[in-house]
């Protein structure tokens, strides 16, 4: 299969490589609804050594540095209660923690998880956290523009590998919330 955007030289429907996935994202595909087919999501082999954004890009297309969305757990806390929710931004932005995440929270202060909170409550590998297979209970705020985009690059759950999702299927999400102005320039 040819991979819908960027260079990839192994490209499978996510249902055929649930064994390169990791338990969440993999269940997530698995039990997948919703408007656009599970077939759609696209599993692409990356190798780990070129994850950084900038060799990236160089690596399997330049047009994927406005192509690609990054997956950032955060925090958000009132009174003892802390929230954790996912955030999802183009990657030439960044994420707004102070204005519209901790709006959208009723949280007094946010700020990025930790870490070991963030892999541990996802089970994914840090670097590689996507949206696709995040606890059930957890909001997970889209920016418009990734919701805009006919394909977008995310994590797969691992550092090695990536999911290439239509960005329609963001909004979808279970506890998805598509807001205008997450992401920042």
């Amino acid at each position: 299969m040819r991979a819908p955007i960027g260079h990839f030289d192994r490209a499978l429907p996510a249902p055929d490589a649930l064994d390169e996935l990791t338990a969440p994202v993999a269940d997530a595909v698995r039990q997948w609804s919703g408007n656009v087919p599970a077939d759609q999501i696209v599993y692409v082999d990356t190798d780990p050594q070129w994850a950084d954004t900038a060799v990236f890009v160089e690596h399997y297309g330049q047009e994927l540095l406005e192509q690609s969305a990054n997956c950032v757990v955060v925090a958000g806390k009132r009174g003892g209660e802390t929230t954790l929710a996912a955030c999802v931004v183009l990657s030439t932005t960044r994420v707004d923690v102070n204005g519209a995440v901790r709006r959208q929270l009723g949280a007094r202060k946010a700020s990025f998880a930790a870490m070991d909170t963030a892999t541990g409550e996802t089970g994914m590998e840090y670097g590689g956290i996507t949206p696709i297979g995040l606890p059930a209970d957890w909001p997970v705020l889209v920016d418009s523009a990734v919701v805009d985009l006919p394909y977008v690059l995310v994590g797969s759950g691992r550092r090695r590998g990536k999911l290439l999702v239509p960005g329609k299927a963001f909004a979808e999400l279970p506890g998805a919330v598509v807001l205008e102005g997450l992401g920042l320039a």
